[in-house]
């Protein structure tokens, strides 16, 4: 015996209280069903289901989110179980027992068919007919409707959801932690509507089993009690009726406030308050509703016949409590006070150095109606994505950009905004919060109804429409996103196209003392003792200009400390630090292996352009007529490059790539331009078109 324990004991431990409470209750229910009970341990159980049924509601009530009550399926499926097995174990009971009388299936059972039906077995039927149509036909059958809707909304929401994840992963302003999470959660909302769905029949299934049971108790008993017992009809009928009632009553109660929780947790509406907050704060927030009810409450209580009294002293009970939500929220305005104005100057001050005021670095105005989105009271959505922005430019590109001073701005039109790098405006757009801007990428299935516009960052195609068309226009393959979004990616982009102005040399400074923490002595070798602060600024502008990031400052510093000595142009620098970070430049053009298929110069027209670079190394030594045939078919090999999906990339000797860079930017500004000693020994070339075989 001692030897069980100590293995009934270590089971426990092994696996937990917790997880053994579940498989207990289980083979405690299935034991109901096959086992005799006692009255006693019958009114043990009954009380049982009462309570879990209470502790569900209340449960129900408090949570904020349906989520946080995702156990709900479950527990509607196992109180059911509960309830059958009682039913079978008292019907058991009923039927051996009855004879003896209205005690003999226990007391649950007597209290509620003697006592809440007065012993009437006619009011009981009645009672509980009324309870099952409620149940049934009311309560549950509303709640999975809405549990079904639910889930249907929350599984074609999730695309939608998806894309919104996705766009604030992108944009900066989540981890991929967080929106491992946010996913997850949106699986989870799925999963749990779609439970509700199903488990939802089982309470509907379990009112029809109720009036089932009723009526075989009431046939069985009578059979039982006439012809085993030799009791009269009149005598069996009341007996057995009434324990049949009290014994569907008992059971249909629980099941009532099953189907209440059910619906309250499948009904929830916001998820910052629980349903009795909800209830307080959204019913009687308004006195002035308040007292317009206790006014018609009132009215309807002097009108003859009615119960004067009762009207009467419920509107007064109203208007008071109207009063006294207006006496409070009076406390909580308090009255303005009357400042007295600032006596004024007697004299103009003399104009100082404060009177200068120093340019934002970055600026967004905004007209009025995009003040909601930028404002730090209500916090602004865009204010969140500008500050995911800088983290993202800052982890991608290398260095921190300057905050971006936001102001409103009346003389705009009221959904315009405009953004400006040191006073300039580099960019206009205009977004309209509450509506949803639809991008045409190239190819869409369909048209929406909106206003026709373009998408501010890269000149798309686009449609403000109305949020209800959101699920239309992602299945017709627009990209929707919202007006924060739009602003958003547009600044992002001018950030990326202007970061080499953004570069001064406070932020060089900075960069600088940032990689002093790590590598303090290479940091000091560079500057300032063999190469100005200037100097280094120009050379990471430089890089900045063509897309080159400066994520790799270590090895940027380095080729500057072994170069430094022999060159102090920032030009031969910059080519020096390029052919040093060759590996990363074409990494990111060609990810990967893969091959690279690239344009190339016709021999004849390089050596026409060494010439040019011999003449002046500014490209002032080409003929215009050169210029406009480089330019012509540099555009159309650019072009070719475009049809085929492959990177922009013409491939020089490196004395002609400075030259053709920033001879070739202004008229093809996605073409990159490598020199030959920044290309990697292990890959391998393959020229797709050939520049001036015509010259």
């Amino acid at each position: 015996m001692a030897d069980a324990s100590l293995v009934m004991r270590d089971f426990v431990a092994r696996f937990g209280q917790r997880q053994m409470a579940g498989p207990v209750l289980i083979m405690l229910i299935l034991a109901m069903m096959v086992l005799p009970l006692p009255a006693f341990v019958l009114d043990l159980f009954f009380t049982f289901n009462i309570a879990i049924s209470v502790i569900v509601m209340l449960v129900a009530m408090s949570v904020i989110k349906p989520l946080d009550f995702s156990v709900f399926p479950s527990v509607l499926l196992v109180t059911t179980l509960l309830r059958l097995s009682l039913n079978v174990a008292s019907t058991r009971v009923v039927l051996l027992e009855g004879h003896t009388g209205p005690g003999a299936a226990g007391q649950v059972i007597e209290a509620f068919g003697h006592f809440l039906v007065g012993g009437n077995y006619t009011v009981g039927i009645v009672v509980f007919t009324i309870l099952v149509v409620i149940n049934f036909v009311v309560i549950t059958k509303g709640a999975g409707r809405v549990a079904e809707v639910a889930a249907r909304f929350t599984l074609d929401a999730m695309p939608g959801k998806q894309m919104a994840i996705d766009a604030d992963l992108n944009a900066g302003l989540i981890a991929e932690d967080e929106a491992r999470k946010r996913r997850a959660t949106i699986a989870q909302e799925a999963d749990f509507f779609g439970s509700m769905d199903g488990a939802s029949k089982f309470v509907r299934g379990d009112a029809i089993a109720g009036i089932l049971i009723m009526l075989i108790n009431v046939i069985g008993g009578l059979i039982v009690g006439v012809l085993q017992h030799s009791m009269d009809f009149g005598a069996a009928a009341k007996t057995y009726t009434l324990l049949a009632i009290g014994d569907g009553l008992v059971a249909q109660i629980p099941a009532l406030i099953i189907s209440i929780a059910a619906g309250m947790v499948v009904t929830r509406v916001g998820d910052n308050e629980d349903v009795s907050q909800q209830f307080v704060s959204q019913l009687f927030r308004n006195p002035k509703l308040l007292y317009l009810t206790a006014a018609i409450v009132g009215l309807l209580g002097l009108i003859p016949g009615m119960p004067n009294f009762v009207f009467l002293l419920l509107a007064s009970a109203i208007a008071a409590m109207a009063w006294q939500l207006e006496k409070r929220e009076r406390v909580a305005v308090p009255e303005p006070i009357a400042v007295a104005p600032a006596a004024a100057p007697r004299e103009a001050q003399e104009a100082s150095w404060n009177d200068v005021t120093p340019l934002d670095v970055l600026g967004l105005e905004v007209g009025y109606r995009l003040i909601p989105l930028v404002d730090k009271s209500q916090d602004g959505e865009l204010l969140r994505r500008i500050r995911g922005i800088r983290k993202k430019f800052a982890q991608e590109v290398g260095f921190l950009v300057s905050p971006v001073h936001i102001r409103d701005n009346l003389e705009l039109k009221p959904n315009v905004y405009k953004i400006l790098l040191k006073g300039v405006e580099i960019g206009q757009g205009e977004a309209f919060p509450g509506n949803l801007l639809a991008i045409n990428p190239g190819r869409v299935a369909g048209q929406v109804p909106g206003t026709v516009t373009k998408d501010p960052a890269f000149g798309l195609q686009a449609v403000w429409i109305d949020p209800a068309l959101r699920e239309q226009a992602q299945a017709y393959g627009y990209t929707v996103v919202d007006a924060s979004t739009v602003a958003a990616t547009h600044l992002n982009h001018l950030i990326l196209a202007h970061s080499a102005e953004l570069l001064g040399r406070q932020e060089t400074q900075a960069l600088l003392d940032h990689l002093a923490k790590e590598m303090p002595k290479l940091v000091e070798e560079v500057v300032p003792k063999a190469l100005s602060l200037g100097v280094v600024q120009k050379v990471l502008r430089n890089l900045l200009e063509e897309g080159v990031p400066l994520r790799d400052m270590r090895t940027i510093i380095e080729t500057l400390a072994d170069m430094a000595p022999r060159f102090q142009d920032s030009e031969v620098l910059t080519a020096q630090v390029r052919t040093a970070l060759g590996r990363s430049i074409v990494q990111e053009l060609y990810p990967g292996g893969a091959e690279m298929q690239v344009i190339s110069l016709d021999p004849q027209l390089e050596r026409l352009l060494m010439q040019a670079v011999g003449a002046g190394g500014d490209g002032a030594g080409i003929e215009p007529g050169l210029a406009d045939t480089l330019v012509r078919e540099a555009v159309a090999a650019a072009q070719h490059q475009e049809e085929l999906g492959l990177p922009m990339v013409l491939l020089v000797p490196g004395n002609l790539r400075t030259l053709l860079s920033r001879f070739l930017r202004r008229s093809i500004p996605q073409l990159k331009v490598l020199a030959h000693a920044e290309v990697p020994e292990n890959r391998v070339i393959k020229v797709t078109s050939i520049i001036g075989q015509r010259v």
